[in-house]
């Protein structure tokens, strides 16, 4: 007999800012300005439009279910997941650890606050079901979240539903 899945049983995990990350990230852009320095072959560094954000997994044996994300006003916002477990106090951000697909949504500047944001579906239940799969093996995880045409972090609320495992 099939239990039905009861609302206790969900994770739903918020993007959290990871402002010091997001900070040391900016000191790297900076300093590499002033010394009149290049970047490392490879190596991604911070745009000014984006942070760092992380999920925090409180177990590792997850399914994903949902997304949930709501946008006030218009834009469009990116998340890119980063497969290494990096500290950029350590080693530098690589192009080679971000994650395809990316997550995208938006609001065009002339829909209606009611319109439900758009998304590209496929690319977000991939992309939910790639995080899971990075959740066996980690208790956090690192994305850039990008801000473009009008978007704001302050008007951003993003979070992922998972299941676990039975």
């Amino acid at each position: 007999m099939d239990k039905e899945k009861s609302p206790s049983e969900k994770f739903v995990l918020e993007f959290k800012e990871d402002a010091a990350l997001t900070e040391m990230m900016r000191l790297r852009v900076s300093s590499l300005q002033k010394s009149g320095q290049k970047r490392q072959d490879g190596e991604r560094l911070l745009l000014p439009y984006e942070v760092v954000s992380r999920l925090d997994f409180p177990v590792q044996e997850l399914n994903f279910s949902h997304w949930y994300f709501s946008l006030s006003g218009h834009g469009r916002v990116t998340i890119t997941g980063i497969s290494q477990h990096w500290t950029p106090d350590l080693t530098h951000l690589m192009t080679r650890q971000l994650l395809e697909p990316i997550g995208t949504f938006w609001r065009n500047a002339d829909d209606p606050e009611d319109l439900p944001l758009k998304c590209l579906e496929a690319d977000m239940q991939e992309f939910g079901e790639r995080i899971a799969e990075l959740a066996k093996v980690r208790k956090v995880m690192y994305f850039l979240l990008a801000f473009k045409e009008g978007a704001e972090a302050a008007n951003l609320s993003c979070s992922i539903e998972f299941l676990p495992e039975k």
